[in-house]
């Protein structure tokens, strides 16, 4: 399993490793989640201990709408439970059943716009917990639920490390990790599907005159280990834990625009290439849009997807 080590430079300037610990209690975890949980994991805030009625009888700990529009279901365990798997199936079934009711509870909480921009394609799943066995981690891979383990650890000085340890896209039509795209055409014992499917064209929302740019940008953008593509109605989104990167189609202008995590801040910004969208309404997310219209713009922001990346 992935280990997420912390270190302090000490007054000799030797560098000490942080012990990392467990919360005492659970809900200390789930209010610090909730308290930080846009920033954290790009959900936004519906309600928390949500009862799931008679018939599933239990309590949602943590339910959300993340950044794509997607229903979230979080689940938080102090220690290792393998327990929360069966949980996460049950309560994405109860939120299938439930759509009218969440419906409701979005446009009451977040507003109109929100409840009817709800995409019920790809309702998630996340578990946070001290760790996972292999079996979790094995279930999830054959589960058709989208679900998110990540383990957290707490440090001296009021840390909190949130690392994700194995995502599930779910089923094939709704997203895919290019390491699981990997595996799959590895292994299979029959041919490749046709280019129309395969990562080239995500969805089939990619224009033919850009689809060679864009299996270039796709390569520079899934590079980075462990990364979900996920096709939605306007976009394509490139997360881990949250987006990182949201992929928007522009034929008439031969271009690919791209919203990069990145405080635009930080950015040298150049006219024609580079934009800071704060505070400027667009379709995917990220504050600093990046147009590339050729292998030279590409390339240009290689350095910016690899900050992006980086700070995820």
């Amino acid at each position: 399993m992935a280990e997420l080590m912390l270190f302090r430079r000490d007054e000799n300037g030797r560098d000490v490793e942080l012990p990392g610990s467990t919360v005492a209690l659970e809900v200390e975890l789930q209010r610090r989640v909730e308290a930080g949980l846009e920033q954290m994991l790009g959900i936004r805030f519906l309600a928390s201990e949500y009862p799931t009625g008679p018939w599933h009888r239990g309590r949602i700990d943590t339910l959300g709408l993340d950044e794509n529009g997607s229903p979230v279901v979080i689940e938080y365990k102090k220690g290792s439970d393998s327990g929360v798997l069966s949980q996460a199936v049950s309560y994405l079934s109860w939120l299938d059943s439930a759509r009218h009711e969440v419906e409701a509870l979005v446009r009451r909480v977040l507003g109109a716009e929100a409840a009817e921009t709800i995409d019920w394609r790809r309702p998630r799943m996340v578990c946070i917990a001290a760790g996972f066995s292999h079996h979790d981690r094995v279930a999830v891979q054959r589960l058709p639920e989208r679900i998110d383990l990540v383990r957290y650890r707490v440090f001296e000085g009021g840390l909190l490390s949130l690392l994700l340890v194995h995502s599930s896209p779910g089923s094939a039509n709704a997203a895919s990790s290019r390491r699981s795209r990997e595996r799959a055409t590895a292994t299979a014992d029959v041919p490749a599907a046709p280019a129309a499917s395969a990562p080239t064209d995500p969805g089939g929302l990619v224009p033919e005159c850009l689809r060679d740019l864009y299996a270039e940008l796709d390569d520079a953008l899934t590079a980075w280990g462990e990364v979900e593509v996920a096709p939605l109605r306007h976009y394509i989104a490139y997360r881990r834990l949250v987006n990182v990167a949201s992929v928007i189609f522009r034929p008439k202008h031969e271009a690919i625009l791209v919203y990069l995590r990145l405080d635009p801040g930080t950015v040298a910004l150049e006219e024609g290439f580079t934009r800071d969208m704060r505070g400027i309404g667009h379709l995917g997310t990220g504050d600093l849009e990046v147009r590339i219209a050729s292998a030279a713009d590409l390339e240009k922001a290689a350095p910016l997807i690899r900050r992006a990346f980086e700070a995820a």
